[in-house]
């Protein structure tokens, strides 16, 4: 019994340690956003790395999701005489919840694991060790930039997937099926709100791209140099982000529907 009492304590003591020094790391990268936004240089590279090199997968994903939304969507309202509202249908669907959501999925699939390997594998080499004894701080100068990028690439891809994804569902519902192209649109523009619906998931692809970018660069900051480590940060940052999207997704929903 007092066996199992102290490897409680102990889990417990180290998971308050854990949680203690993921704060510190995540309102030190806070507190250096004014630095990185005066080095943009460093933060544009990154943009780039993060952004235009995931911009293919989320394209053609908020596509397909476009295609398949307006089958469904046209299927299901065609039973309630309603075929008109497919548009509203579609970009509802989009810019308050899948297009925040699995772009923030694809980003992390994408970017986040490329992060976290990249991180790994400099603190494998001893690169990071190697700039502390040159007293370069390895965070502001490393993890700043990227995690700075990832926040504001995120809102980016998010609006890109839903902006495709409502082509593909006008592609599909108007073109294919043949929806009336004035009732697809003129829906839409009636329905959907700039604040309440295209502003909700505006917030959301921002928290998702501090979370995403966060959970990546923490797992490469901790990550044992070893080979083997460093394949298991990757692993556990697909896991815990994408666990953490959709917990977040719930909660966000629930405070932007005030239940």
């Amino acid at each position: 019994m007092t066996s199992m009492l102290a490897h409680i304590g102990a889990w417990v003591r180290q998971w308050l340690a854990d949680v203690g020094h993921a704060a510190t790391l995540f309102m030190r990268l806070i507190w250096l956003g004014p630095s990185c936004l005066r080095r943009f240089g460093l933060v544009r590279d990154q943009m780039h790395f993060l952004g235009n090199h995931s911009l293919a997968i989320i394209a053609v994903s908020g596509l397909f999701v476009g295609f398949v939304l307006a089958l469904q969507g046209y299927n299901t309202l065609q039973r309630f005489g309603s075929a008109s509202a497919l548009g509203l249908l579609v970009a509802l669907s989009l810019v308050r919840e899948l297009g925040p959501v699995v772009s923030a999925l694809l980003f992390t699939g994408r970017a986040g694991t490329s992060l976290t390997a990249e991180i790994g594998l400099m603190k494998a080499g001893e690169q990071l060790s190697a700039m502390e004894m040159m007293a370069i701080d390895p965070v502001s100068r490393i993890l700043a930039p990227r995690f700075w990028a990832g926040v504001l690439v995120m809102p980016i891809l998010g609006t890109v997937f839903s902006a495709v994804g409502i082509v593909g569902g006008w592609l599909v519902g108007v073109v294919m099926i043949g929806v009336d192209a004035g009732s697809f649109w003129g829906q839409m523009q009636e329905g959907v709100d700039v604040w309440s619906d295209v502003g909700n998931g505006f917030i959301k692809t921002v928290v998702f791209g501090l979370t995403v970018s966060f959970i990546a660069l923490r797992q490469g900051f901790e990550a044992q140099a070893t080979p083997e480590g460093v394949a298991r940060a990757t692993t556990r940052t697909v896991v815990m982000a994408s666990l953490t999207v959709l917990a977040l997704d719930f909660v966000l929903t629930a405070l932007m529907f005030k239940l």
